[in-house]
Protein backbone atom coordinates (compact mmCIF):
# COMPACT_ATOMS: atom_id res chain seq x y z
CA UNK A 1 0.00 0.00 0.00
CA UNK A 2 2.73 2.53 0.85
CA UNK A 3 4.51 1.47 -2.23
CA UNK A 4 1.52 1.97 -4.54
CA UNK A 5 0.99 5.78 -2.49
CA UNK A 6 4.46 6.48 -3.36
CA UNK A 7 4.42 6.03 -6.72
CA UNK A 8 1.31 7.59 -7.20
CA UNK A 9 3.09 10.91 -5.64
CA UNK A 10 6.26 10.81 -7.59
CA UNK A 11 3.97 10.58 -10.85
CA UNK A 12 2.43 13.35 -9.70
CA UNK A 13 4.98 15.45 -8.83
CA UNK A 14 6.59 14.48 -11.87
CA UNK A 15 4.30 15.01 -14.15
CA UNK A 16 3.47 18.60 -12.16
CA UNK A 17 7.18 19.71 -12.77
CA UNK A 18 6.80 18.40 -16.57
CA UNK A 19 3.89 20.69 -17.13
CA UNK A 20 5.21 23.37 -15.36
CA UNK A 21 8.39 23.10 -17.19
CA UNK A 22 6.86 22.97 -20.62
CA UNK A 23 4.37 25.94 -19.94
CA UNK A 24 7.21 28.55 -19.02
CA UNK A 25 9.57 27.11 -22.22
CA UNK A 26 6.82 27.39 -24.80
CA UNK A 27 7.40 31.12 -25.38
CA UNK A 28 10.41 30.97 -26.00
CA UNK A 29 10.68 28.03 -27.97
CA UNK A 30 7.66 28.67 -30.33
CA UNK A 31 8.23 29.61 -34.02
CA UNK A 32 5.00 31.82 -34.49
CA UNK A 33 5.50 34.49 -31.87
CA UNK A 34 3.76 38.09 -32.64
CA UNK A 35 6.65 39.56 -33.37
CA UNK A 36 7.17 36.85 -35.85
CA UNK A 37 3.97 37.17 -37.24
CA UNK A 38 4.02 40.91 -37.48
CA UNK A 39 7.73 40.58 -39.27
CA UNK A 40 6.63 40.78 -42.88
CA UNK A 41 3.58 42.91 -42.61
CA UNK A 42 5.42 46.10 -40.42
CA UNK A 43 8.47 48.24 -40.71
CA UNK A 44 11.34 48.92 -38.01
CA UNK A 45 10.45 52.06 -36.17
CA UNK A 46 7.27 52.73 -38.38
CA UNK A 47 4.26 52.99 -37.22
CA UNK A 48 2.02 50.20 -39.46
CA UNK A 49 -2.35 49.80 -39.38
CA UNK A 50 -3.30 46.14 -38.99
CA UNK A 51 -6.24 44.84 -41.67
CA UNK A 52 -9.59 45.27 -39.16
CA UNK A 53 -10.90 42.04 -37.39
CA UNK A 54 -12.69 39.76 -39.32
CA UNK A 55 -14.14 36.54 -38.22
CA UNK A 56 -11.14 34.08 -40.10
CA UNK A 57 -8.86 36.54 -41.53
CA UNK A 58 -7.60 38.92 -38.42
CA UNK A 59 -3.58 38.87 -38.49
CA UNK A 60 -3.38 38.28 -34.52
CA UNK A 61 -5.94 35.92 -32.43
CA UNK A 62 -7.86 37.26 -30.15
CA UNK A 63 -8.58 41.15 -32.16
CA UNK A 64 -11.49 43.72 -31.29
CA UNK A 65 -13.30 44.37 -34.19
CA UNK A 66 -14.58 47.39 -32.40
CA UNK A 67 -10.58 48.79 -32.43
CA UNK A 68 -8.73 49.91 -34.66
CA UNK A 69 -5.21 48.59 -34.20
CA UNK A 70 -1.46 49.84 -35.59
CA UNK A 71 1.42 48.26 -34.29
CA UNK A 72 5.14 49.91 -34.61
CA UNK A 73 8.06 47.38 -34.48
CA UNK A 74 11.17 48.46 -32.84
CA UNK A 75 14.67 48.35 -32.72
CA UNK A 76 16.53 50.60 -30.27
CA UNK A 77 20.00 49.59 -31.15
CA UNK A 78 20.78 53.28 -33.13
CA UNK A 79 18.92 54.65 -30.84
CA UNK A 80 15.81 56.15 -28.84
CA UNK A 81 12.35 56.15 -30.16
CA UNK A 82 9.99 59.21 -30.15
CA UNK A 83 6.16 58.06 -30.27
CA UNK A 84 3.59 60.72 -31.01
CA UNK A 85 -0.08 59.47 -30.31
CA UNK A 86 -2.97 61.82 -31.46
CA UNK A 87 -5.97 60.46 -29.20
CA UNK A 88 -9.37 59.59 -30.91
CA UNK A 89 -12.52 60.71 -29.95
CA UNK A 90 -13.53 57.62 -27.80
CA UNK A 91 -10.51 55.92 -26.11
CA UNK A 92 -7.17 55.64 -27.34
CA UNK A 93 -3.98 52.98 -25.68
CA UNK A 94 -0.07 52.20 -26.29
CA UNK A 95 1.08 49.11 -24.92
CA UNK A 96 4.78 48.12 -24.93
CA UNK A 97 5.95 44.65 -25.32
CA UNK A 98 8.97 42.57 -25.14
CA UNK A 99 10.48 41.01 -28.12
CA UNK A 100 9.18 38.05 -25.86
CA UNK A 101 5.73 39.44 -25.53
CA UNK A 102 6.44 40.66 -22.41
CA UNK A 103 3.94 43.93 -21.73
CA UNK A 104 5.97 46.18 -19.78
CA UNK A 105 3.70 49.05 -19.91
CA UNK A 106 0.74 50.50 -20.63
CA UNK A 107 -0.59 54.58 -21.55
CA UNK A 108 -4.13 55.68 -22.53
CA UNK A 109 -5.54 58.55 -23.52
CA UNK A 110 -7.14 59.30 -20.17
CA UNK A 111 -3.72 59.14 -18.20
CA UNK A 112 -1.63 60.87 -20.28
CA UNK A 113 -4.19 64.21 -19.76
CA UNK A 114 -4.07 65.49 -22.92
CA UNK A 115 -4.96 65.33 -27.02
CA UNK A 116 -1.43 63.69 -27.92
CA UNK A 117 0.13 60.75 -26.16
CA UNK A 118 3.91 61.65 -26.66
CA UNK A 119 6.99 59.67 -25.46
CA UNK A 120 10.68 58.70 -25.72
CA UNK A 121 11.18 54.93 -25.67
CA UNK A 122 14.80 53.97 -25.07
CA UNK A 123 17.04 51.17 -23.19
CA UNK A 124 18.54 51.93 -19.25
CA UNK A 125 21.84 53.07 -20.76
CA UNK A 126 20.84 55.68 -23.16
CA UNK A 127 18.53 56.80 -20.17
CA UNK A 128 21.33 56.75 -18.19
CA UNK A 129 23.50 58.69 -20.85
CA UNK A 130 20.69 61.50 -21.15
CA UNK A 131 21.81 64.89 -19.30
CA UNK A 132 20.60 65.71 -16.36
CA UNK A 133 18.46 69.08 -16.18
CA UNK A 134 16.90 70.11 -13.12
CA UNK A 135 14.70 72.14 -15.09
CA UNK A 136 12.91 69.02 -16.92
CA UNK A 137 10.69 67.39 -14.71
CA UNK A 138 9.05 64.03 -15.40
CA UNK A 139 5.97 66.02 -16.50
CA UNK A 140 8.03 67.73 -19.15
CA UNK A 141 8.53 64.68 -20.50
CA UNK A 142 7.76 60.73 -20.11
CA UNK A 143 10.18 58.75 -20.47
CA UNK A 144 9.71 54.97 -20.66
CA UNK A 145 13.40 52.07 -20.13
CA UNK A 146 12.75 49.36 -22.45
CA UNK A 147 13.79 46.06 -20.65
CA UNK A 148 15.51 45.01 -24.50
CA UNK A 149 16.41 46.61 -27.11
CA UNK A 150 13.74 44.83 -29.84
CA UNK A 151 10.19 44.72 -29.39
CA UNK A 152 6.69 45.62 -29.69
CA UNK A 153 3.94 48.81 -29.39
CA UNK A 154 0.58 48.15 -30.10
CA UNK A 155 -1.67 51.39 -30.64
CA UNK A 156 -5.51 50.76 -30.38
CA UNK A 157 -8.44 53.51 -30.85
CA UNK A 158 -11.75 52.38 -29.74
CA UNK A 159 -14.48 53.28 -32.80
CA UNK A 160 -17.51 52.69 -30.33
CA UNK A 161 -19.73 52.48 -33.41
CA UNK A 162 -19.26 50.65 -36.84
CA UNK A 163 -19.47 54.86 -38.20
CA UNK A 164 -16.69 56.16 -36.36
CA UNK A 165 -14.36 53.49 -37.41
CA UNK A 166 -12.52 55.47 -40.07
CA UNK A 167 -12.07 58.68 -37.82
CA UNK A 168 -10.48 56.02 -35.21
CA UNK A 169 -8.10 55.03 -37.84
CA UNK A 170 -7.37 58.39 -38.85
CA UNK A 171 -6.26 59.04 -35.27
CA UNK A 172 -3.29 56.02 -35.56
CA UNK A 173 -2.52 57.05 -39.64
CA UNK A 174 -1.43 60.17 -37.93
CA UNK A 175 0.58 57.99 -35.03
CA UNK A 176 4.47 58.38 -35.69
CA UNK A 177 7.51 56.14 -34.19
CA UNK A 178 10.49 57.07 -35.24
CA UNK A 179 14.44 57.03 -33.81
CA UNK A 180 15.58 60.06 -32.67
CA UNK A 181 18.40 61.82 -34.73
CA UNK A 182 19.21 64.36 -31.66
CA UNK A 183 19.06 64.50 -28.31
CA UNK A 184 15.63 64.87 -26.62
CA UNK A 185 14.91 68.69 -26.47
CA UNK A 186 15.41 70.62 -23.28
CA UNK A 187 12.79 73.21 -21.33
CA UNK A 188 13.10 76.45 -22.11
CA UNK A 189 13.20 78.54 -19.25
CA UNK A 190 10.56 80.97 -18.26
CA UNK A 191 11.09 84.11 -18.93
CA UNK A 192 10.14 86.53 -16.01
CA UNK A 193 9.24 90.10 -15.77
CA UNK A 194 12.09 92.15 -14.40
Amino acid sequence: MIRLAFTIIVGVLLGGVVHLVSVLALPRIATQDAYSRLTPMTTLNTVIQLPLAEPGTSPMPFMDPAFATAICRYDLSEGPLKLTVPVSQAYTSVSFYTRNELAYYAINDRSAGKKVIELDLMTEAQHNELPEDEEITSADRLIIDSPTTTGLIVLKALAPEPGLMPQAQASLKAASCSVQTEPPAKAEKPRGKR
